[in-house]
């Protein structure tokens, strides 16, 4: 097959090149009807949906269409994963200028497929939705399944308990400044990455921003482990841990030796989409999970750093921040 647009083919074309990218569905029934019927063990299904767009969620100059698709697996199944859950199935919409290479588009498919295999095995697209947009867009939902443990929220941590992450923490954060700094023009409009002119550490941090690699597995671990609360960081640690906060009524105090040699951006930093959890003091931390700071009683402060209320950049706020990233 030629590498047709989209705009010349037809949506079904299109449907027909996606699918076969993907691997035989595990659904009751899967794609290609009006929606999917997926069996669900003990009748609890969760339930996310996420969305990238072209400007503020990625640059095609610096993401192949592999990359799109796994990113978008990937913050996807994190959010299954920090409620305890298995995830079982995505749900995808694209949004494509008319203009888009149908090698792109199966490249994204590709790329959905590979995050689900090597992230969540057992997980698939299962359905979804083709449209035309002047601006390229990938919505996701992803649905999970939850064992015999009970959900775990952001609002459940308790004074005493015991704050622990599993996953990269500022990785993704450097990535993107490596992209930001290198590899845009004079007028700042972002230009392609030229692997040859990075060093192995600055290559490493671009493939963690524009490929995740989230602890899926972990989110079920840390329920049976019985965490108290939880969630997929993916705003940054600062953010995200006083949402937690917040959430449960408590203060976080997290300890700067814990956050690797560069807390700032450790804190600041997102999109790692690491597990933030808080387990009973009594409780043995999981594997694959490190301890970070301790819970307390609310105070007038939902996050501090070694004791001292936190006033530095929270984390990532697309309201707020888009502006300011905008190039």
């Amino acid at each position: 097959m030629t590498d047709a647009t989209v705009g010349e083919l037809s949506e079904a074309a299109v449907l027909r090149a996606i699918l076969a990218r993907f691997a035989p569905s595990h659904a009751l029934i899967g794609p290609g009807d009006d929606a999917a019927v997926l069996a669900a063990p003990g009748g609890r299904i969760v339930a996310t949906v996420d969305t990238l767009v072209h400007g503020p969620d990625f640059r095609l100059a610096w993401s192949t269409g592999y990359d799109l698709g796994w990113k978008a697996a990937a913050v996807n199944l994190a959010d299954v994963a920090a409620m305890g859950a298995r995830p079982t199935a995505l749900l995808v919409a694209l949004a494509m200028p008319d203009s888009t290479r149908l090698s792109f588009v199966t490249a994204i498919a590709d790329g959905l497929r590979a995050g689900c295999e090597a992230l969540a095995p057992g997980c698939a697209v299962e359905g979804g939705d083709l449209t035309v947009s002047d601006t390229l867009t990938v919505a996701v939902t992803a649905l999970g399944v939850l064992g015999r443990a009970a959900p775990v929220t952001r609002a459940g941590a308790r004074a005493r308990d015991v704050v622990a992450i599993a996953g990269d923490i500022g990785r993704a954060a450097m990535g993107l400044q490596v992209l930001f700094d290198r590899f845009r023009d004079a007028a700042g409009t972002p230009i392609a990455v030229r692997p040859d002119e990075l060093t192995a550490d600055e290559a490493s941090a671009v493939d963690a921003q524009l490929r995740p690699r989230p602890p899926i597995a972990l989110g079920e671990t840390a329920a049976r482990a019985g965490a108290t609360a939880m969630m997929d960081v993916s705003d940054g640690l600062a953010l995200d841990a006083s949402r937690l906060a917040d959430a449960s009524g408590v203060t976080i105090d997290l300890r700067a030796a814990t956050l690797g040699a560069d807390p700032q951006r450790a804190l600041a930093g997102g999109e790692d989409h690491a597990l933030l959890a808080t387990f009973p003091a009594d409780t043995a931390v999981p594997g694959g999970f490190r301890p970070i700071g301790t819970v307390g009683a609310r105070g007038t402060v939902p996050l501090t750093v070694d004791a001292v209320p936190y006033t530095g950049r929270g984390g990532w706020d697309p309201y707020q921040d888009w502006d300011a990233a905008r190039g």
